[in-house]
């Protein structure tokens, strides 16, 4: 009895993600912004509407290849940490902690700004149609739903979790509402747009890796429950299952919906819309003109919150292992959440928003994400090579991961002659981490400058009211 009250009154991050809500967390994270806004790149660098269809099926494989891939890699390792530590595990600490250096400066902030700016643009959509919202307007309300999010991430797990299961009936319901109608009109014969659909003469190879990035932006999200693997509930049967099913149900949706938009409008008027969704809805569905944009930035929201809830994980546990101030590996002593870690965003995504355009912000961080990720599926490879007598609940065959970790790497070198200016950027990022690993993590503090590292910690600590976890969780 004394022992269950000693771990009750314990602070540290509970299991309290369950499979449903597992499943909430996967879609709420896959269907956000990307389906709403990446129509358009999408279809602008594969050329014509059947080669963008292709490239939405082929992004939805990939992407359950290396759903598969992270669902035997959280069954093999038992840390929450998703890509970080999946690639700290198999490859090492230099790698892993350049993964996290490109992810804390520019991936993560890079997508959180994209997601954020949709929600602005789609909240404000019904006020300002048929014009576009002034852009100020757009980055203020992107920023106010980016720190709701935010403080709603630090008052409570709980809540978090509720909302985001609660969001994820909503992004499927503002998908329904775009499949029915596009799928009735098509039903009624309305196939003029599908004409010439695989038009060669339009098509560039050098700008697939783009469509790619926009696809896979898309159905990013798919490797959200590796983060929080500490934090589920029978986690061995619970990750393999959340993430079939998610990804399956995303497949299909983006499908039907993409084959909607294109029943409804030419490809000239997907590319003129700035908010593809609301041009579909203003075409085929004009009494919920003012529902959709609200519906949409609700997916959005929910998006966000699931990239804070998941992302403060990463730092938390990097922090865990030693590549992060141990600052951001405390909870809060009331609230059970990892405070710091969950705060330590606001400032680079505040600052992306205000300087940002959604197209080169995709295209910028895509690069740095999928570079990784194809590390941590090599890692799986070389990790199932280190440790044959590793019993793992869920396999798969060896050919999934291969196949992944090759597509993956070949994008990343293909997109250098898409997009080199922003791939530069990226690259330079990652590369940037290269010093700072080898003077600060692998080199050795000045005792002045660690007993003032430790003072500046100390009331820190003090100020947020956190501690370190007291119980292991993995």
């Amino acid at each position: 009895m004394g022992k269950d009250k000693k771990k009750e009154d314990a602070v540290f991050l509970r299991k309290k993600i369950t499979l449903v809500r597992a499943f909430s967390l996967l879609i709420g994270s896959m269907v956000g912004s990307g389906i709403f806004i990446s129509p358009k790149g999408v279809l602008k660098n594969s050329g014509s509407v059947g080669f963008s269809l292709v490239v939405w099926f082929a992004c939805g494989l990939l992407s359950m290849f290396g759903a598969l891939c992270y669902a035997e890699l959280g069954t093999r390792i038992t840390k929450s940490g998703g890509h970080y530590i999946y690639i700290l595990e198999t490859l090492g600490p230099l790698p892993s902690f350049l993964f996290l250096w490109a992810e804390f400066f520019a991936i993560r902030p890079a997508n959180s700004a994209v997601v954020s700016l949709a929600f602005g643009r789609y909240m404000l959509e019904p006020f300002f149609a048929p014009c576009a919202a002034p852009v100020p307007a757009v980055k203020l309300v992107s920023l106010l739903g980016y720190y709701m999010v935010l403080t709603l991430n630090s008052w409570s797990v709980t809540w978090s979790a509720r909302l985001q299961t609660a969001l994820s009936v909503v992004k499927l319901l503002a998908l329904a509402l775009i499949i029915v109608p596009g799928m009735m009109l098509l039903a009624q014969g309305h196939t003029e747009n599908f004409q010439d659909a695989f038009d060669r003469q339009s098509l560039v190879l050098d700008k697939l890796p783009l469509a790619f990035y926009a696809g896979m932006f898309a159905y990013s999200g798919w490797f959200q429950t590796s983060f929080v693997r500490e934090e589920l509930v029978r986690p061995e049967r619970n990750i393999p299952l959340a993430v079939i099913v998610s990804v399956i149900t995303v497949i299909v949706g983006y499908m039907l919906t993409n084959i909607s938009y294109y029943t409804v409008l030419g490809t000239q008027d997907v590319l003129a819309s700035p908010a593809v969704a609301v041009s579909f809805v203003q075409r085929a569905f004009e009494s919920l003109i003012s529902v959709v944009p609200v519906l949409v930035a609700l997916s959005c929201f929910g998006t966000m919150n699931g990239g804070i809830f998941t992302f403060s994980r990463t730092l938390f546990v990097a922090s865990r292992e030693g590549q992060w101030p141990p600052l951001f590996s405390m909870i809060h002593i009331r609230r059970h959440t990892p405070l710091p870690a969950v705060m330590l965003m606001f400032p680079l995504v505040t600052t992306m928003v205000c300087i940002g355009d959604i197209y080169h912000l995709l295209n910028f961080f895509s690069f740095s994400r999928w570079l990784f990720i194809g590390l941590a599926t090599l890692g799986l490879i070389v990790h199932r090579h280190r440790h044959p007598e590793l019993h793992s609940p869920f396999k798969v065959p060896l050919f999934i991961p291969v196949s992944f970790t090759i597509i993956c790497l070949f994008t990343v070198a293909m997109s250098f002659y898409s997009d080199p200016v922003s791939i530069s950027i990226g690259c330079t990022m990652v590369l940037s981490g290269f010093p700072v690993y080898y003077l600060i993590i692998h080199g050795r503090m000045s005792s002045r400058c660690r007993s003032s590292f430790h003072y500046l910690t100390h009331k820190l600590q003090l100020l947020l009211e956190v501690v370190q976890q007291e119980i292991k969780t993995y």
